[in-house]
């Protein structure tokens, strides 16, 4: 604490150390995906730290020098972005470096950097030309897309969202899940609960979890506690009802 205050007096910064650094964005894959790589990956050249590519190559605080196998990381999957360039490790890095090359003279980027709209338009200048044509296209600062993806995702979410309202308005809590879930597992609900490693009882937690965190969205802290798991296992627990529920076609509302 006592760091963090003499930080921000400093900086003229406010809030606790972290605060702002980091934030995840939904991304659209197709359109979007790997120019936000190679932006992110550009900000050391931008910023001046390095001066040129061939010291982003070897510069260890971003996944550029992982993608290269430079610095390689355990921890991180480059598989999936190198998947993009081709299916020889070699090849691919070949192409994803000649791709962050053609980014270094770009410079800052508006469309990935702005807020929703600006992003979504493609930058300040199809902003201004869209509200002289009058012509509307739906936005949001935490997605990274086009109108159609951001507006589809938001629908999904509102969808999501109504359903969480129903069954809440339905009296739907943790107590009123573990009598859904000991109903359609046929046992008694203090089994439902009850610590042991017997499938019967593993699964009857999983399908509770699932439902708990997922339909209701609880918050897999609370759950930790209850059953005294860590988070991870909570969360693997949440995977596990997910497979459960779609092999039985259990659901939580008739």
């Amino acid at each position: 604490t006592g760091y963090a205050v003499t930080y921000n007096r400093k900086h003229g910064r406010s809030g606790h150390l972290f605060q702002n650094r980091y934030k995840s964005i939904l991304c659209q894959e197709d359109a979007y995906l790997l120019e936000l790589v190679r932006y992110i990956h550009l900000n050391p050249i931008r910023a001046g730290i390095v001066k040129e590519l061939e010291g982003l190559d070897r510069y260890p605080f971003t996944g550029h020098s992982a993608l290269l196998g430079k610095i390689p990381r355990e921890w991180q999957d480059t598989g999936f972005i190198l998947g993009f360039y081709g299916k020889r490790i070699g090849a691919a890095r070949r192409r994803y470096r000649a791709f962050i090359l053609e980014g270094v003279s770009q410079g800052r980027r508006p469309e990935l950097t702005g807020g929703g709209l600006i992003r979504s338009a493609g930058g300040w200048e199809e902003v201004k030309r869209m509200r002289e044509a009058r012509e509307f296209q739906k936005s949001d600062e935490r997605i990274l897309g086009d109108g159609d993806f951001v507006e589809e995702v938001l629908s999904g979410c509102d969808e999501k969202m109504e359903r969480r309202y129903r069954l809440k308005s339905k009296g739907y809590d943790l107590e009123k899940l573990v009598m859904r879930v000991s109903e359609v597992m046929e046992m008694e609900p203090s089994q439902v609960l009850r610590a042991g490693k017997e499938r019967g009882r593993v699964q009857a937690r999983s399908l509770l979890c699932y439902w708990a965190v997922r339909e209701l969205g609880l918050c897999m802290s609370a759950l930790a506690g209850k059953f005294g798991l860590s988070l991870a296992g909570i969360s693997q627990s949440v995977k596990r009802g997910e497979r459960i529920a779609a092999k039985t076609g259990y659901n939580l509302l008739d």
